[in-house]
């Protein structure tokens, strides 16, 4: 049976990797008692499957898991049993059975939204998202490599600013395989430090069935 798991990934796991991210959930799954399945062959695996790279630093209330377990149990149990056994630093929200005939989880993401917060004061951030958006092409570099962040970019806007005065902003990204916008390319290229701000996933938006 395959279950997709609805979680936060909160502030005490901001700077865990994806990589043990993962090593973390082997873990949660095997502490719960539940029935993880595995694959064939000389190196079994546990069937598990992240649905989307969190860059380290970020935090997230939208992140997406699906698991195998190798006979049906009640959402709610499975939910529970996860529940009980999550380290600090992970919540879990929600757990629903999936058709085992469905798509892999990535191969289902069209985009993410964030929730970006400016620990330092920023001016004319409405003149700077206005020009970002107005742009045609926005040619960033990656891993040595140029590309054009502009059609990456589905939305950005200013928010409000918090409780303590802080400015903030949102923006929503594509994030298909081999089309991922990042949230810090956005911020440097509104001239912002992504390191002076604190980034947070708020959404993760599938392709439709």
């Amino acid at each position: 049976m395959r279950y997709r798991v609805h979680f936060s990934k909160t502030e005490e796991m901001r700077y865990t990797s994806h990589l043990d991210l993962q090593r973390t959930w082997e873990r949660t799954i095997r502490r719960a008692g539940l029935p993880l399945s595995y694959s064939q062959g000389f190196n079994p695996r546990p069937k598990i499957n992240l649905g989307f790279a969190l860059p380290l630093g970020i935090t997230s209330e939208c992140e997406l898991l699906d698991i195998w377990l190798d006979q049906e149990l009640a959402d709610e149990d499975v939910a529970q049993a996860l529940v009980d056994s999550a380290p600090p630093g992970i919540k879990v929200k929600d757990v629903s059975l999936v058709d085992l005939k469905s798509p892999k989880l990535p191969t289902l993401i069209d985009s993410a939204c964030y929730r970006v917060t400016l620990l330092k004061e920023t001016p004319n951030l409405g003149k700077r998202i206005n020009e970002l958006m107005i742009s045609e092409t926005l040619i960033r570099e990656r891993r040595g490599k140029t590309y054009d962040l502009r059609p990456l970019l589905n939305r950005i806007e200013a928010m409000s600013k918090n409780q303590k005065g802080q400015g903030r902003l949102e923006m929503c990204l594509r994030s298909k395989p081999g089309e991922t916008g990042r949230p810090d390319e956005v911020l440097l290229a509104l001239g912002i430090d992504p390191f002076s701000t604190l980034i947070h996933r708020t959404e993760i938006i599938l392709t439709s069935p």
